[in-house]
Parts: C-alpha cells; sequence; structure tokens
C-alpha cells in the first residue's frame, strides 16, 4: 500500500543540470544553434498552466448550493447505475480479467460485491465498467457521460489514502465537481464537440483528464503536477466510435477512471508531460488532435475570481431506461403515438399498423434497423421506437433476451422507415424525435418529442430520481443499505471521511 500513497515532494530546481548536459551536447555548434533558440512562455501564460492552478486552487467555498445539489444527484444516481450494472455479464468480465491477470492489491472496493477488493487503479475500472455497462449513466451537452468517469476514480483513492488523510465528504464533492467542471470547459471549446460524435467517444477523450483533475485535487497536488496528470491523461485518451454498441463501449467509461487515476499518481510521483498540452499550437498537435476545430481560453484563476461552475448554468441528463440519451426522444414520442391509438380505438395490437415513419437526426451509429444484442439495442432508434410502441414504455426489461427476440418486435422492425430532416441535428440540445405510424385503416398518428422528462431542460424530479436510485440499488442491495446510501449522499457535505460512503456500496 506504501507504492500508492508516498507523496512526492515538489521537485528542486535542476536546471543547472540541464544547462550543464546542454553545454556538453551543444561544444563547437553553440553560435548555430543560438538563432534557432526560442524563449519558452511562462506557465502562467498558458491555457494549461491555467487548468493547473484551477485544480490545484480552487476551494469547497466555492461551490455553490446549486452545485453542490446537482452534484449530489449524480452522484447518487451513478452509484445507482453502478450497482445495478455490477449484475451485467460485461462487468463480470472485466471483473475477472481484473482478478485473475494481475496480483490483488487489497485497497479499493468493488460495486455490489461483498469482501471482493481490488488495486485503486483496477477498482476505479471495473466500477467504471459497472456505470456503463448498461448506458443507464448521466449525460451532459456537449455529449459525454462525466460521471463515471470521475466517481470510481475518486472511491478508489479515497480508499487508497491513509486514515489520518482520509478526505472529508467536502472535500469528495469539490473534487468531483472540478472533474466534471475539466471535461465540460474541454468539450465547450470545440463545435465538432456539441454533436453527437462519430470519431472518437467523448469519454475516452475528456473522461481521462476529468478524472485526473479529480484525482489530483483529493491528493492536493501542486499546480505543476496537476497541470502534468492533465497531459500525462492526454496521452492516455481516445478510443474510436466503432465499439459503440459493443461489450467494449463500457470499457471506455472504466479506462477513463483508472487512466486518469494513474496519470495523476504519475505526476504526484514527479512524472513530466507537456506543459502546452491543452494550448493550440500550430504545427504540434496537443488535445486538438481530437477536435479540428479546438480553440482553447485560458480558466481564469480561482484566487481572482469565484468560479462559475458549467454545472451552475446548465443540469445534468438523467436517463429513465438504460439506453443511448437519443432514444429518449424516439421512446417518448412513440409512446405518445400508442396513448393516441389507445384512446382512439380502445386498445392496441401490430396487426393494427401498416407502416412506422422516424424522422430522427443521422448518426450512423444509433441508425440500427434489426439489432442483434442487447448492446445493439440500446443503441437502436428502430427497437427502442417499437418497445414504446408495444409495451408503452421501455424499460430495464426491454433489452433481455427475451423481450429483443419477441415475434411482435421483429414484425414491427421490418415496417419502419426513417427520415433525417435538415433542421433535425444530431446535437442533444437541438435535436428532436417525430414518430408517424399508419394504421391499416390508413388513419395517421403522429407522435414529436422535443424534450424528453429526464433531459437537462426537463429535469428529474426528486422522486423520480430516487425512484430509479430504489430500483437500480435495490437489485444488489438490502432496502435499509439502499436507504442508507440515499441519506449518506444527500448529507456527504457533513461526513469527515467520505469513505464511510464506500462501505455502503459493496
Amino acid at each position: 500500500m506504501k507504492e500508492y500513497i508516498e507523496r512526492m515532494e515538489p521537485r528542486q530546481n535542476n536546471s543547472s543540470v540541464t544547462e550543464h548536459c546542454d553545454t556538453q551536447q551543444s561544444t563547437g555548434q553553440h553560435h548555430a544553434l543560438s538563432t534557432q533558440v526560442q524563449e519558452r512562455p511562462a506557465p502562467e501564460e498558458t491555457v494549461t498552466s491555467s487548468f493547473g492552478g484551477f485544480i490545484h486552487l480552487v476551494h469547497p467555498g466555492q461551490l455553490s448550493d446549486t452545485v453542490l445539489h446537482r452534484s449530489k444527484r449524480m452522484i447518487l444516481d451513478s452509484i445507482g447505475v453502478g450497482l445495478l450494472g455490477s449484475c451485467s455479464h460485461v462487468f463480470e468480465l472485466a471483473l475477472q480479467h481484473c482478478q485473475q491477470m494481475y496480483a490483488p492489491d487489497y485497497i479499493s472496493s468493488v460495486f455490489g460485491r461483498r469482501n471482493t477488493r481490488l488495486s485503486p487503479s483496477l477498482a476505479a475500472f471495473v466500477n467504471g465498467v459497472a456505470v456503463h455497462s448498461m448506458d443507464f449513466d448521466d449525460t451532459w451537452h456537449p455529449a459525454t457521460h462525466p460521471s463515471g468517469a470521475v466517481l470510481p476514480a475518486l472511491l478508489a483513492v479515497a480508499q487508497m489514502l491513509p486514515g489520518n488523510a482520509k478526505p472529508s465528504g467536502m472535500d469528495l464533492l469539490l473534487a468531483f465537481n472540478v472533474g466534471i467542471e475539466i471535461q465540460g470547459r474541454l468539450m465547450r471549446f470545440s463545435n465538432e464537440a456539441q454533436n453527437i460524435p462519430n470519431r472518437f467517444h467523448p469519454p475516452t477523450v475528456v473522461g481521462p483528464l476529468g478524472s485526473a483533475a479529480a484525482c489530483s485535487s483529493l491528493l492536493s497536488l501542486d499546480r505543476s503536477q496537476c497541470s502534468n496528470a492533465l497531459a500525462i491523461a492526454a496521452s492516455l485518451a481516445g478510443a474510436p466510435m466503432a465499439n459503440a454498441a459493443t461489450q467494449s463501449k463500457p470499457l471506455h467509461i472504466g479506462n477513463a477512471a483508472r487512466l486518469g487515476l494513474e496519470a495523476a499518481l504519475l505526476a504526484s510521483r514527479g512524472l513530466e508531460a507537456s506543459p502546452l498540452i491543452l494550448d493550440s499550437t500550430p504545427g504540434c498537435a496537443g488535445f486538438n488532435a481530437f477536435y479540428n476545430d479546438y480553440l482553447p481560453r485560458a480558466l481564469p484563476s480561482p484566487v481572482e475570481q469565484d468560479p462559475c461552475f458549467l454545472l451552475e448554468d446548465q443540469d445534468i441528463a438523467f436517463k429513465r431506461f438504460p439506453a443511448h440519451l437519443g432514444m429518449h426522444w424516439v421512446a417518448d414520442a412513440a409512446c405518445s403515438v400508442r396513448e393516441l391509438l389507445v384512446n382512439t380505438v380502445g386498445g392496441f395490437h401490430p396487426s393494427m399498423i401498416q407502416s412506422i415513419l422516424l424522422r430522427i437526426p443521422l448518426s450512423k451509429y444509433i441508425n440500427r434497423p434489426f439489432p442483434e444484442s442487447e448492446h445493439q439495442a440500446r443503441h437502436s432508434f428502430q427497437f427502442n421506437a417499437c418497445t414504446a410502441l408495444l409495451d408503452g414504455e421501455v424499460s430495464v426489461q426491454s433489452f433481455s433476451s427475451a423481450f429483443l427476440d419477441r415475434p411482435e418486435i421483429l414484425s414491427l422492425l421490418s415496417r419502419v422507415q426513417v427520415e433525417h430532416p435538415q433542421d433535425n441535428p444530431a446535437n442533444f440540445n437541438k435535436m428532436y424525435a417525430e414518430v408517424l405510424v399508419t394504421l391499416t385503416t390508413g388513419d395517421v398518428l403522429k407522435g414529436r418529442c422535443d424534450t424528453f422528462y429526464g433531459h437537462w431542460r426537463k429535469p428529474l424530479s426528486r422522486d423520480s430520481l430516487l425512484k430509479k436510485f430504489r430500483a437500480n440499488a435495490g437489485a444488489v442491495l438490502p432496502g435499509e443499505r439502499v436507504e442508507a446510501i440515499i441519506d449518506t449522499v444527500e448529507n456527504i457535505e457533513d461526513m469527515q471521511d467520505c469513505s464511510h460512503l464506500i462501505m455502503h456500496l459493496e
């Protein structure tokens, strides 16, 4: 355990050693090289350094009541979907991999598994996989899954630290919000990032840096170490969208949590990386390698002015069922058509339907006419629309094998056509879904959803969020422990040792 908690003292300035080596290597060449030497910008003049300074200097008193309220909802929801996800097949595969391929270091807990401990890095990984295993975790705009990349890493670090250095609940809240903020800021430096992605999966791009920032905050790293942690994490970032709708997609969140944690630990030991990683440097790709139109701006120092966290102005989207966020628009539109049909005809049967037209955004990886697995179904406009028409809802059970293979679903899927209106962009802040059902009588029923319930413009009520959490966590834990988690999270700012939360999750 010592190797995980060892702290590095600030590195001494060893520029004299560097200068001596440079002098030896440049003997006889000094005059030729002198005209090419450019003075390096001072750290405080760079975007990267401003991010490091923000992480290092921001303090809990700068979290508003709104930010605290919203982030606690995010934490609770992430715990719930993580606990439910610990029942999934992909989580079991990831856990077996970590248990069998690596020597265990019994430090950090695993969601839903009493007496199962892993090294902090691997616990962050498998718990991150659990959070995203069913695509049930929160989503933000620009499009990413922010919480799953951060919370598992912080819980692992909290258990890793020795008893006399345990972080408080307020420390955890601050670190969590730092990790969320860094992700949001980076994505707002690109117009390309506003839309549903087609190259890199965003949690693999900004997620490792969010995790690194959060862990750096919880580990109380200095400004330079925080900047290095971000730069190290950038070298560990990026995964292609082709693995969406497969069992590998949950690994994206697990890796974001794990690699960000490892980046912070490496930085704490003195490992250095590019001091310009977040800057836009012509001729040398840094973070802009992920986004061609990346135009970064420095973060104001929290010492000079109180920060306005992005979560203050834009809430998060919580999902009512475990599927890609875009599915929630089409499911709500389809449910409204079913309601019209039931109210008009007095019932519903697939034989009533002649054809189904979906007017949806153009996004290839979520346009799946005949999904063949639960993960494909979670990313299929067609499947979610037909399920909502058939059942009047989409639920956890909807993606089970028994429901996927129903003749009624397959019959409805064969009648679906799609259109991509030009005014319907693949953008979670602007998109809509329309479902037009033509009956065998010739009548056409239409449903439209511009903002589904759970979207940041129409957030879940407290009762709805707690109902979701109790259903998810209750699939793994007894009722009294479920209620204990709710109470703990809702009062987490009063906890002296946030690791007490973790013991409820096993």
